[in-house]
């Protein structure tokens, strides 16, 4: 040993306190990339959590936006309205308006632009408009001719799009007539009668928004007992079904995240503190001889390995937060946000695998003959 223990200070925690920081000093760059595996398996879970979340986050937030109470599909169309097929007669919403207890009901064909994956809304302006308050333009106003479309605000600025220029959605050309507040539905709005010209399916739609007068139970109760044939929602019920459990397959996809995450800082602190074990052999063996206990010398290690963590997630919700904050510049239409237990989780998932991963480096050297340590070169 080549440093003197100071007068008055306990040896033991003195080289306690020695080798836990020597290891991360003497070896720097493999601490380092230790503490970045461990990192980037909070950073992919979050991020993927937190994408999901946004994602959806953002879609009922949309979808409630519309203003309207009711929602009228066909019997198999899915609750994630891209999915959904043109296959409700267009007339159907005109049945619906002489209800009573109706105040507006809007039909809406929803395409699918190839290029983007984005949804496209085909819509009658006056009743779509009738369903709330209206679009908040920004600038311009609503289309007038049949090569116009209405973009949202996030959807102009991802795309740089100016009142009068020309945007490609559905392999055709259209001229931006007006930017608006997001929040609406989908982040481009094109005449019905046009969309359905470019997606083959003249006097269909894919649904059908409607808002009640009042009671819109009542009147969800009348819809169902007139049009049995049609999946008809209320708006309430729709937003409780939008959860990461309705998309297939998503929850068994994060659950494997989390094992990988486990298996990772598993891992890594096992080859890190196994190789600090080997290592160090003589530090362990001082250590026994000034009277350390095995259970001292596993406390030591699970430390070491706890420090790493530690490194780790910062470094990890640093990658998050700063991926996150990028994105929200160059992609404004993707949406993330990080929930909060979801940062617990992914800490916890990270002190499980090096808590797994330091247990046998711990026993081997807890198990150390200090005579055998001491004379290791």
């Amino acid at each position: 040993m080549s440093e003197s223990v100071p007068e008055g200070t306990n040896p033991g925690k003195f080289l306690y306190a020695r080798l836990l920081w020597n290891n991360l000093g003497v070896h720097p760059m493999r601490s380092a990339l230790s503490a970045i595996a461990i990192g980037l398996q909070v950073f992919l879970i979050l991020f993927i959590v937190g994408l999901t979340s946004g994602v959806l986050s953002d879609w009922r937030a949309r979808a409630e936006g519309v203003g309207a109470d009711i929602i009228v599909q066909s019997p198999n169309s899915s609750i994630f309205f891209s999915f959904s097929s043109a296959v409700m007669p267009e007339s159907l919403a005109g049945d619906i308006a002489k209800l009573p207890g109706v105040d507006e009901a809007s039909p809406v064909l929803i395409v699918v632009d190839t290029r983007t994956l984005g949804v496209v809304y085909g819509i009658d302006y006056a009743s779509f408009s009738g369903l709330s308050s209206g679009f908040t333009f920004l600038s311009g106003g609503p289309f007038t001719q049949a090569d116009q479309a209405i973009a949202d605000d996030l959807a102009a600025d991802s795309r740089k799009l100016k009142v009068g220029g020309i945007v490609t959605l559905m392999n055709h050309d259209f001229r931006v007539s007006g930017i608006v507040v997001h929040g609406k539905g989908a982040r481009f709005f094109v005449p019905l009668a046009t969309a359905q010209d470019i997606a083959g399916a003249a006097s269909r739609v894919s649904m059908i928004y409607v808002r009640s007068t009042g009671d819109t139970e009542a009147l969800r109760a009348e819809m169902v007992k007139r049009f049995p044939e049609y999946r008809i929602r209320s708006m309430a019920e729709y937003l409780s079904l939008m959860t990461s459990s309705s998309l297939p397959g998503l929850t068994p996809f994060i659950r494997s995240f989390v094992g990988l995450g486990v298996v990772i800082s598993f891992l890594v602190i096992l080859l890190t503190m196994y190789t600090l074990v080997l290592e160090r052999r003589r530090e362990i063996g001082i250590l026994k001889a000034l009277g350390a206990s095995r259970l001292e010398i596993c406390c030591l290690i699970v430390a070491e390995a706890l420090v790493l963590v530690v490194l780790g997630v910062v470094f990890g919700l640093a990658a998050t937060y700063g991926t996150t904050a990028l994105l929200h510049r160059t992609s404004p239409t993707l949406q993330i946000q990080i929930p909060a237990d979801w940062i617990a989780r992914s800490v916890f998932v990270a002190i499980v695998g090096a808590l797994a991963g330091a247990a046998y480096p711990a026993v081997r050297a807890a198990g150390t003959d200090p005579v055998d340590a001491l004379a290791y070169e």
